[in-house]
């Protein structure tokens, strides 16, 4: 039987940091909770359609019955992805009668769009 002897692994140095520090501010839990909601409300391609309809819209608004056709789904399909826009705050909802209108929350994607120029920095 041969033997092999081992050299000892190198230890890092234990003074110091092993990374780079922090060069902003990182999410506090509360907005990185906020920020994921919205990223999952958009994790599924019929709720970016619909949002980008609606904020293509004259007006900036769409009744639900407008929302049906473009995207080929039903009524109560439509009003459960919008409800989803709506939860996540990138929606606002208003009844207006029978039917109900939505309108893009204004900021909401100036928002997102800076928090992800932010990251890429």
């Amino acid at each position: 039987m041969t033997t092999i002897a081992l050299e000892a692994p190198s230890v890092a140095p234990t003074s110091g940091t092993c990374c780079a520090p922090l060069v902003r501010e990182a999410a506090d839990p509360a907005a990185a909770a906020d920020l994921a909601r919205s990223f999952k409300a958009l994790g599924d391609p019929t709720r970016v359609r619909l949002l980008s309809i609606v904020a293509a819209r004259e007006g900036g608004e769409a009744c639900v019955c407008d929302l049906i056709e473009p995207v080929g789904l039903s009524q109560p399909t439509v009003s459960h992805h919008l409800k989803i826009l709506v939860d996540a705050g990138l929606l606002a909802r208003e009844q207006r009668g029978k039917w109900a209108y939505y309108s893009v929350v204004p900021g909401s994607l100036d928002r997102l769009g800076a928090l992800l120029s932010e990251a890429a920095r």
